[in-house]
């Protein structure tokens, strides 16, 4: 995935022998230690020192030693990471495609169903899905150590889909809890959704234009870049660390703090009124609804967090060790990794468990079963057969449209 440029475009990556210095600060997708370079590129401390004191005489401290040439005394094994990180997306690109793609097609045959949590499970489903159809491209460059082969093209397309669909797969979400809870409180009254179709369709198009927007921010930046190895970058012209505050709180505000308190507001509602309903099943309908918030701050809230302190780093080199800030970049792709499991989480909690998915899931395969054999049937065939009823099982609402679920 994208990586950032170094703050000052002339400083290449370097080694002092004690640790690897801090070049390239990556971005959203992947958060890179400095790549390696050959013994003849290694710059003596005289001139390193040099050139930053010019550029960031605020990053000495008192004794004028420069950040960047501290001792981190934390070895990390990256290899190990990187195998980890490798398996880590093959089991996400591999599951999460299987099962996304098999809630669009059970969901797709019902489409034209009035229930606004179905439009929104639809379109929580594609977003996950493109997402997830990103994963070879990011699975070779990390096994490449980061290397990007794919070209320019490429580059910029594959992080514009994965950020676009990184905003849409939490808007709907949000937008789906909110219609679930408004269709509990106020059944009688017109839901978020409208009814009528175009309107429908206007309303999920501003949703993704909403994406596509705040993605383009940022992917107008990515470009490729060849130095020893071509690399897919972001690379501001101008203001870079202004340039990364402001992705990053517009990815906290828009992608987590948002769609966050939208679900776990009308959660904890919702689970009011399940627990006052005369037909909940126990405890289960209630712990439900809890782990739909909690799953989803699980599997964000340590991206965030981690986005966020890399961002103080990069506002106040002072604020952390050298050890806490290594720490800090060989987690962050660990944590991109944890927080895409929410393309495998999103289609068990919000369709598997249903009872009413389930139904339509097996009336789907039914129905594209072989029929049996002529002479099966006829010598089978009994008066009160039961094969034309196991072919048109009940064609209930889908998943969201159950309070349980």
């Amino acid at each position: 995935m994208v990586v950032r440029l170094p703050k000052s475009p002339a400083a290449p990556t370097l080694h002092t022998g004690t640790r690897t210095l801090r070049g390239e600060v990556p971005f959203f997708a992947h958060l890179v230690i400095p790549a390696r370079i050959p013994d003849s590129q290694i710059m003596t401390l005289d001139d390193i020192a040099l050139p930053f004191h010019d550029h960031y005489n605020s990053t000495y401290d008192y004794n004028s030693t420069p950040w960047f040439l501290y001792e981190c005394t934390l070895k990390l094994d990256h290899d190990y990471r990187r195998i980890a990180l490798f398996l880590m997306s093959l089991f996400t690109f591999m599951v999460g495609l299987f099962e996304n793609g098999l809630v669009l097609w059970v969901n797709w045959r019902r489409r034209h169903s009035a229930s606004g949590v179905l439009f929104c499970v639809l379109n929580v489903s594609l977003s996950d899905m493109m997402m997830v159809l990103t994963s070879p491209f990011y699975m070779l460059e990390f096994t490449m150590d980061k290397v990007w082969i794919w070209g320019r093209f490429l580059c910029r397309v594959t992080h514009l889909i994965f950020l676009l669909n990184f905003y849409s797969s939490s808007f709907f979400l949000a937008l789906m809890t909110l219609e679930r809870y408004l269709s509990l409180a106020r059944p009688s009254s017109h839901p978020f959704f409208p009814p009528d179709r175009s309107r429908r369709w206007l309303l999920c198009g501003g949703v993704w234009l909403l994406s596509l927007v705040l993605a383009l921010i940022e992917n107008v930046h990515v470009d490729l870049l060849e130095w020893d190895e071509p690399g897919c970058y972001l690379m501001p012209e101008y203001n870079y660390t202004g340039w990364f505050v402001g992705f990053t709180l517009i990815a906290l505000i828009f992608q987590f703090l948002g769609p966050s308190a939208v679900i776990i507001t009308c959660n904890v509602l919702i689970a009011r009124l399940v627990r006052s309903a005369p037909d909940v099943q126990g405890r289960r309908d209630v712990w439900l609804v809890h782990v739909y918030s909690l799953v989803f701050v699980l599997t964000w809230l340590p991206y965030h967090l981690v986005f966020f302190l890399l961002m103080l780093d990069d506002v106040d080199p002072h604020v952390f060790s050298c050890n806490t800030v290594e720490v800090l970049y060989f987690s962050y792709d660990i944590v991109q990794c944890v927080s895409l499991f929410h393309c495998v989480a999103n289609p068990i909690l919000y369709n598997f468990l249903s009872k009413s998915f389930r139904t339509n899931l097996i009336n789907a395969v039914v129905q594209h079963l072989p029929p049996p054999e002529a002479n099966a049937n006829a010598a089978d065939a009994t008066p009160g057969t039961k094969t034309g009823n196991q072919r048109k099982l009940s064609n209930a609402s889908t998943s969201q449209s159950d309070v349980g679920s």
